[in-house]
Formats: C-alpha cells, structure tokens, sequence
C-alpha cells in the first residue's frame, strides 16, 4: 500500500518511509505469559506479537500520515509511506510475484529515486547502515533402511546429512571469512551456514533411517554476493557427490555410505527461497545525513549499527539507484521472541526523528 502526502509540485524531491509491516511471525499461546494476539499496555510497554516486527511501526507510520493531513503543512517534497504485507514470507517462490517486490518490477516506486528512502523496520532506535544477504536451503539425503542391529547392511541417511552439511559449513568459512569492513560498519556478527531444522522419515528407533531432509539458511555479510555463495556451494556438494562420498569421514568402524551389494547414498540441494542481497548503507549520502542528524537532535547521539538480519528488497533498491537507510523503533531482544514488547516511549522518539528528517529534507 502507497500514501502520499504530495508537495508543491509533481517534480519535487521525496522522502519516503517503506517496509513496515502487518504480518507476524507464529506464535504459541502456550509458551507466552500474555495472549500474543492480544495488545496489553503495561505503563510505558506495550506486549503482544508485532509490537516490535512490525506492527508498532505500522501504527508509527500510519500516525505520521494522520498528523500531516489534520496539520496540512505546505512542503517543497513529497512524503511517501509503503506499508507492506508479505516480509516474514522469507522470500518463498510461491509468492516472488506479489507485494513490496511487485510493487518495484511494476515500476510503482521509481519516483521515490527522487530523495531518500527509509527502510522502517529495525530497533533501538539508531541507523542501521548494514544487514546480510540470506538464502534458504534444504538437503534431501537417502540412505537405505535396515535393522539397527546391522549396521553394515544400511546406509545412515542421519549421519551422511551430518557429514555432507559439516563439509559444506567448512567449505563456505573457507571461502567467506570475516570481511574487514564489518568492523568499519559495526557487525556483530560474521556470516553464516547453518541447519536450522532436521526431520526423518518415519520408522522406529531399531531403525537404520533411510532418508532425512535438513534445512537451513546462508546469512551473508553484504561486501559478499549471496549468490556467488549459493555457487560455492552446489559446487562443493557436486565434488562430494562426483567422489561418491569418500572424502566424508564415517562413524565407526561400520558406517558408511555405499555398500556391497551396490547402494549408495544419495543427495540433492534445493534453494527454497529466491535469495535476498544485503545491505551496506551509503555514508555519506543525503539520507544518511539526515537520519543521522535527526537521530543525534532526538536520541542524543548517533551510533550505527549492523547485523546479519535480513530485509526485503533493500538490496535491490540500493543497486537501482536508490539512497535506502534502515532505521527502527523496537526492541531488538523482542524480535521474534516469546512474548514480544516494545516501548511507547521509543516510538515518541521515533515520530520526532521521522518528522525532524521530512523537516530536513523539506530544507533542501
């Protein structure tokens, strides 16, 4: 969804506010201590699932837009909000085609190339100059099922998952270590390839299993290319395959992953989700500038921030020609967590830092 609140004339400069948005992440009743569907005001906090991601900056920005249509101040640019409805998606390919990304392959948001974009959809309210590319992955592994007993007569698909995603985790520090400008930006962490789930076929536990799917994500400091490291890595899984998994180490004197009457384990990769680019915010750009000087008149002082959190679009944004900042609100040991909070107070501030920075960019 685009507003707008247009300026003197259709050629002015621009500021825009974009990414906050109205879907959550799940949550469990059970494990919350309030009803996460339900918002609860606690003095200066406020609970319930998309206080922080992303329902408080909804509210944040859909205020900003109330204020300047009672108060209609004059103004030499044009203020632009996109609210969107499909970020905790993760990018899946079933929907590549709808929301904020349709929104830019349609062009409906080339005008915003005219002044400064800011990504509203971080926390503690500081510029958040930096943020990782990501990529969602899954390993389909077979083995051959057999008794427990035997270990020789079957093929471990749980161990050779073990062993082929270790051999791909080596290969990717290998090939992406720490970067020397993530201390420049302030990265609190490096890049990453990880599994995140692991799940079998069924049988019971006296059984060797014949089949397990592991998934996991890449998150990639932005002075890399996500998808050079997607490349790395089907190629480095092609070698282990092409090898017919000797170069993986086995567990025990009877592990393996082929045996004597033929069989051989197998695997496949599949990427679950389009890859998303990371970030690393212009510096010396009119937006930054301007969230930085309405940040230190606000907060009190600057102090940028990065991670390997990923966001929609931004990337792209930045690559067209886009001057995109990311800033937010929330809470940032809130985000996805059991019983999310956010402060009421930090979004006081975060209404004067948005109308001190269109006050800026008005200046100009």
């Amino acid at each position: 969804m685009i507003i707008q609140y247009k300026g003197e004339n259709e050629e002015c400069p621009t500021i825009a506010f974009v990414g906050s948005h109205m879907d959550v992440v799940v949550a469990d009743k059970k494990t919350w201590k309030r009803d996460p569907f339900k918002m609860e005001i606690d003095g200066d906090i406020i609970h319930g699932r998309g206080t922080t991601d992303c329902l408080g900056h909804v509210a944040l920005l859909a205020d900003l837009f109330v204020q300047l249509a009672e108060k209609k101040p004059k103004l030499n640019c044009t203020v632009a909000g996109v609210i969107i409805v499909d970020e905790e998606a993760g990018g899946s390919r079933d929907e590549a085609d709808v929301g904020v990304g349709r929104l830019m392959k349609e062009g409906e948001l080339s005008f915003l190339r005219r002044g400064p974009v800011i990504w509203l959809d971080c926390a503690d309210k500081q510029p958040n100059i930096g943020s990782g590319g990501t990529v969602q992955w899954a390993l389909n592994v077979k083995g051959k099922l057999f008794h427990s007993g035997f270990p020789h007569k079957g093929i471990n698909a749980v161990e050779l998952a073990m062993e082929i995603s270790s051999a791909l985790q080596r290969h990717f520090y290998e090939k992406f270590p720490p970067h020397e400008k993530e201390k420049e930006y302030g990265f609190e962490c490096s890049s990453s390839f990880k599994p995140t789930q692991i799940s079998t076929g069924e049988g019971s536990v006296n059984q060797i299993p014949s089949s397990v799917t592991v998934r996991g994500d890449i998150r990639l400091i932005p002075f890399y290319d996500i998808e050079e490291a997607m490349k790395e890595i089907e190629a480095k899984l092609d070698e282990i395959k092409e090898g017919r998994f000797s170069s993986l180490p086995t567990r025990g004197p009877d592990s393996r992953f082929s045996i004597e009457d033929g069989s051989i384990g197998s695997v496949d990769l599949e990427w679950t989700c389009d890859p998303l680019k990371g970030l690393a915010c212009s510096l010396d750009s009119p937006g930054f500038k301007a969230l930085a000087q309405a940040t230190e008149e606000v907060i009190g002082h600057v102090k940028p921030l990065a991670d390997t959190g990923s966001l929609p679009l931004v990337g792209d944004l930045k690559a067209n020609g886009y001057d995109i900042q990311t800033v937010g609100y929330g809470v940032e040991d809130a985000y996805h967590a059991e019983n999310e909070f956010a402060r009421i107070s930090d979004f006081e501030q975060g209404m004067k830092v948005l109308s001190r920075i269109v006050e800026l960019v008005n200046e100009q």
